[in-house]
């Protein structure tokens, strides 16, 4: 393996096409770290971090000088030493280090991030207000060929659960519905909205609670009659098996920005299957970088809709080859491996930092007193 040469990082703002309504907060633009890793056999690899505060304890104000002092430190680790070194600042800053993760993982075996030829359908997000215009949004989604429909709720239990049936109305049993709280409702509330629905179409419900409430999404999930989906609760094998001992949850979310690196990610899809759960895959929360190494994973061991959908939310394409999105689906090509577009990342990077390894370092000053 040969050595590193470079590690970049960028702080990006990527705006949206148009805002995207949580139950924590409306998102207009993504703050992203990427990384970028090259060798002195001019191979690179690449990874990336959106850091949306509610979907991760870390915030991009903490997390970029993290990314900026790992890139100095990690520049000038040993192969053997970079895996030890990534799991320091995981604990705290997941997603952050699986932009490194990623980048040295695709930098250490490229081939294995060349495509199959596969199609990874994704859900068609529904967001329309009134029953008119809720309508036409679902005939639109369903036209572009989607067949698992996701709806945001967690705002109040009440009129959340009105919603739902206004979106079933719209369906008439043509889609999977999925339903996501984003942890907004306290365990009552929670109760009170899964005792008011008809599980007509509805595929699951995720996440009601605030992630650490593991008695909360219990109580709820002994009342509910959809299946209940864990994500922001899971950020490792323990919280996994956490989930199948106390029985709260049917399905299991993972995100690639949650376990490091891609070998990571697929082994806890294993575990959650071997634990008699079903594994959900996907960031809503990402640019085309991220949705594309999602995809790769999902075309291998997922077998239901994927939420790597946020680069269809994106105004800017960071990928120099995008992905193609057709009937609803994510196709990928066979072979097909991108790089980054460096003009769109240039056009949206607010900072940057670039270490070279003292190795070159000491190179290129020999070279100049040469």
């Amino acid at each position: 393996m040969a050595s590193l040469e470079s590690i970049a990082a960028y702080r990006l703002q990527v705006p949206l096409t148009k805002p995207y309504r949580l139950a924590f907060g409306t998102v207009r633009h993504y703050d992203v770290i990427l990384v970028t890793a090259t060798d002195g056999a001019g191979r690179s690899g690449f990874g990336e971090a959106t850091i949306l505060t509610g979907y991760t304890d870390e915030t991009i104000e903490d997390a970029w000088p993290v990314a900026r002092e790992f890139a100095a430190r990690l520049v000038d680790e040993t192969p053997q030493a970079r895996a030890p070194a990534l799991h320091k600042p995981s604990a705290k800053y997941p997603f952050t280090a699986t932009a490194f993760g990623t980048a040295l993982e695709m930098l250490a075996a490229p081939e294995r991030f060349e495509s199959p030829a596969a199609r990874v359908p994704l859900v068609g997000l529904a967001d329309a207000q009134g029953q008119e215009a809720l309508e036409a949004q679902i005939e639109m989604l369903l036209g572009a060929g989607y067949r698992t429909i996701k709806i945001k709720v967690g705002f109040d239990a009440d009129a959340d659960a009105r919603y739902v049936s206004d979106v079933q109305r719209a369906v008439r049993g043509r889609a999977r519905i999925r339903v996501d709280a984003n942890q907004g409702y306290t365990a009552e509330q929670g109760i009170a909205f899964v005792r008011a629905l008809d599980p007509r179409d509805i595929e699951l419900f995720e996440q009601p609670c605030t992630a650490g409430d593991w008695e909360a999404h219990q109580r709820v999930a002994r009342a509910a009659g959809v299946p209940l989906m864990l994500d922001e609760s899971i950020y490792g094998l323990e919280d996994i098996e956490k989930a199948a001992t106390l029985d709260c949850a049917q399905f299991i979310k993972v995100k690639l920005m949650k376990f490091g690196t891609r070998e990571a990610l697929t082994a806890a899809i294993r575990r959650i299957c071997d634990l008699g759960m079903q594994p959900v895959l996907g960031n809503g929360v990402a640019c085309d970088p991220g949705c594309w190494l999602e995809a790769l994973v999902a075309a291998a061991h997922i077998d239901n809709a994927g939420e790597m959908n946020g680069f269809l939310k994106t105004e800017v394409a960071l990928l120099d080859d995008p992905l193609t999105f057709e009937n609803g689906a994510i196709t990928l090509r066979p072979g097909y491996r991108p790089g980054l577009d460096m003009d769109s990342v240039l056009r949206c990077c607010t900072d940057s930092l670039t270490c070279r390894a003292q190795a070159v370092h000491n190179l290129d000053a020999r070279q100049r007193r040469a």
